[in-house]
């Protein structure tokens, strides 16, 4: 078995927590890469989460709470720097007296055009790491999009950029090409054939039907994700109800997990990372990727293990008696490979 040229994780993810000045051109260091994708939220206070990446351009944020269109601000995130970012005044990602989380993601550079699809995109692709940013311009009819990963993703977010009121797709392998999550919204599952066209991404392109969540008449940006041995992983799990919940195997540490449940009852999505929860205590901090609210304290929350993660709460967020839950996870340690 070919295991992952990956041995530490964060080179090409990496949580980076720091402390807001009010200072514009704060630069934030530590990350250990330039990022080609980052995701900010404020932790002490309501804000909205905020995402940038190196196609679309720093300066151009997303809100991945919000159904908004892309906005253009000169106080958000400023520049890519080699080991991290650097930060405006805006609240949303440096207020004095405030505490931030990012998460950061290497893909590779602004990226280049990619014909693999009916639609040309403009891709930033991580082979190694299974994970690419792709930019392009939606039709409005079934189309093909090239995502550059060579493998076929396991998850796709997509939002459309100059659209407002469009919601956040998210395409997941274990609940398959029939319908999507919108990571802004709590809602369930929603079946419906006009967002992948009912057809399962391949090795070199994805398909989006005539939803304009996936596929409106104006510039669209699209994260993917392939899984990959010991660094990545895209699954599901049952939940039982009890606070001995269920163990989730991984093959590695988890640094970062992102839990939506699917069915049964609408609820949020829980961000749990690393860094905010470096222990396994009985208090966990929670964020939640479709609300502006600040991190909350849990009891009995998830435990982050050498080869998985299990739950420890009987709450429906993340563990409601046979409910079904997504999940997408990147590694701390993997299993595999020296870790140095």
């Amino acid at each position: 078995m070919a295991y992952t040229t990956i041995n530490k994780g964060s080179d090409y993810f990496n949580t980076k927590l720091y402390s807001g000045n009010d200072t514009n051109g704060h630069a934030i260091t530590g990350v250990g890469f330039q990022p080609d994708w980052t995701w900010i939220k404020c932790r002490t206070h309501t804000e909205d989460h905020n995402l940038y990446d190196a196609v679309r351009g720093a300066q151009k944020s997303l809100v991945p709470n919000s159904t908004q269109a892309e906005g253009d601000y000169s106080t958000v995130l400023q520049s890519f720097n080699t080991d991290g970012f650097t930060v405006g005044t805006s609240g949303w990602v440096n207020d004095n007296g405030k505490t931030y989380a990012s998460w950061n993601w290497k893909a590779n550079g602004t990226g280049s055009a990619n014909t693999d699809g009916s639609i040309t995109s403009t891709v930033s692709a991580n082979t190694t790491a299974g994970f690419s940013i792709v930019s392009y311009t939606g039709t409005g009819s079934n189309a093909t999009v090239g995502h550059g990963l060579g493998v076929a993703p396991n998850v796709i977010i997509t939002k459309a950029r100059t659209n407002s009121g469009r919601y956040w797709g998210v395409y997941h392998s274990s609940l398959g090409n029939t319908g999507v999550m919108a990571l802004n919204d709590s809602q369930v599952f929603d079946t419906n054939t006009t967002y992948w066209n009912d057809t399962t991404p391949s090795a070199t392109f994805f398909t989006v039907g005539t939803n304009g969540d996936t596929n409106s008449s104006g510039t669209m940006i699209a994260y993917c994700f392939a899984e990959k041995q010991g660094y990545s992983k895209f699954g599901s799990y049952t939940g039982n109800g009890n606070t001995d919940g269920t163990f989730v195997y991984t093959g590695f540490k988890p640094a970062f997990i992102l839990i939506k449940i699917t069915d049964t009852q609408s609820d949020n999505w829980v961000l749990m990372d690393n860094k905010r929860n470096p222990f396994n205590t009985t208090t966990k901090q929670r964020l939640r990727a479709n609300e502006t609210q600040a991190d909350t304290t849990s009891t009995s929350e998830i435990d982050l293990l050498s080869n998985g993660f299990k739950v420890h709460d009987a709450d429906g967020e993340i563990n409601g008696s046979g409910a079904n839950y997504i999940y997408m996870a990147f590694a701390e340690a993997p299993l595999v490979g020296t870790n140095n």
